[in-house]
């Protein structure tokens, strides 16, 4: 495996003899098992089957799950007082773990359901007018697009479309392929941070400053790499941006986050009702009524359960378990690899298929045979297999299912 992009980790931290969160995040060895022997006793996925599939949404930690709990409990026993007294202190405190972790201004960020929620906003009340024109890719998230189809049957918009090779050769040729598709008329460039069907890390920096160039705006769907990749989103140098917090930042399902660079909020019409606020107030498009407290409370201990293993530690360790399984089955006769050969162009999430068996198939039968739990994803006209590792997964379950493919591969 090219682990060329990963620093040779060592570290010096002992576990107790029961498990516990090591509180620092010196750098740990990706492959050092005896430490993430540790971080994975605070997890508690299911026995029944080897979950392959933690793209969708992370396991929270169990700190995180106790957490999320006590504060259902309160917000059920409290009811409207902690509503109306408690939650908005609470709230500012978690904006300000978000900003602090994020880079971003307290001002520039608003807490959202999830990565599409934020997207939706952004699209649909930012200010275009007939006759723009969007580029996309077609690895772009398929609501996404469906989003902008939408928007612009709506606003007599133009789709463009690029397709972007699965392995690429370099950032320069993937930011010459959008800067070939742009014309007089564009307006804006969608971007997909990690690509969710391949896992493909996209020079997102690169394109929006070819883009800033020639006076194109960007968003950023960074649904994938908010703790995933070791980044401040100021350095994605888009002043749009939409995350979820409820896949490696860990919080619990229905968590999201929406960035817009506090000079740019006034441009973006609200998407829910609002005239209470200001045009360069952030929460006059967060105007969504009555919500859950308890996951959005349950982020500021997801932040801190992060926090003490490291972005960059978390970053290795997954894009060590992507190649450890990929390495394995490389060789294999016709098994096909949908995710870049560079390892610094990856990280948790990756795909394959193999020749003469649909997709749809490989995955069922990786969970009826082998009860490995995986997805199918669309990448251009074909399907491929991803395959999703998380924390808590050992090399033995990436084991399995390297025996799992070798079988399948050879009937």
């Amino acid at each position: 495996m090219n682990l060329s992009c990963i620093l040779d980790f060592k570290h010096t931290f002992q576990p107790a003899q029961e498990p516990a969160l090591p509180q620092q995040t010196a750098p740990i060895a990706p492959d050092d098992e005896h430490y993430w022997d540790s971080i994975r006793a605070r997890y508690a996925p299911s026995p029944d089957f080897i979950n392959l599939e933690n793209g969708y949404f992370g396991l929270p930690a169990i700190p995180v799950q106790e957490a999320f709990r006590r504060y259902q409990e309160q917000v059920d026993r409290e009811n409207s007082y902690f509503m109306r007294v408690r939650f908005p202190e609470r709230l500012e405190r978690v904006m300000a773990a978000l900003a602090a972790f994020t880079g971003a201004g307290r001002d520039e960020l608003l807490i959202t359901r999830n990565a599409m929620e934020s997207l939706n906003i952004l699209i649909q009340g930012y200010p275009f007018a007939a006759g723009d024109v969007v580029l996309l890719a077609r690895h772009d998230y398929d609501s996404v697009i469906d989003t902008f189809g939408m928007l612009a049957q709506r606003k007599a918009l133009e789709l463009a479309t690029i397709d972007v090779p699965l392995d690429p050769t370099s950032d320069d040729a993937i930011v010459a392929l959008y800067e070939r598709a742009i014309t007089q008329r564009t307006r804006l460039l969608l971007v997909t941070h990690v690509v969710h069907r391949t896992g493909q890390i996209m020079p997102v920096a690169k394109i929006a400053a070819m883009a800033r160039g020639r006076g194109i705006d960007v968003i950023v769907d960074a649904a994938h790499s908010l703790a995933h990749i070791d980044y401040m989103v100021p350095e994605l140098g888009t002043e749009f941006a939409a995350f979820n917090l409820h896949k490696w930042v860990g919080a619990p399902l229905g968590t999201g986050l929406l960035y817009i660079a506090r000079n740019r909020i006034a441009d973006i019409a609200p998407l829910f009702g609002d005239i209470g606020h200001a045009p360069g107030d952030m929460a006059k498009l967060g105007h969504f009524s009555a919500i859950p407290p308890a996951p959005i409370l349950a982020v500021e201990d997801a932040l801190r359960f992060h926090e003490a293993i490291g972005t960059r530690n978390k970053e290795a360790r997954l894009r060590y378990l992507a190649g450890y399984w990929m390495d394995r089955v490389r060789g294999i006769e016709g098994v096909r690899l949908f995710t870049p050969r560079d390892a610094c162009r990856h990280g948790a999430l990756a795909s394959f298929g193999i020749d003469g068996i649909p997709a749809r198939t490989v995955a069922a039968r990786l969970m009826d045979e082998h009860r490995i739990f995986t997805v199918v994803r669309g990448i251009g006209d074909e399907e491929c297999v991803r395959v999703t590792p998380h924390l808590y997964t050992a090399p033995a379950d990436l084991d399995a299912l390297v025996a799992a493919i070798r079988a399948l591969a050879s009937r």
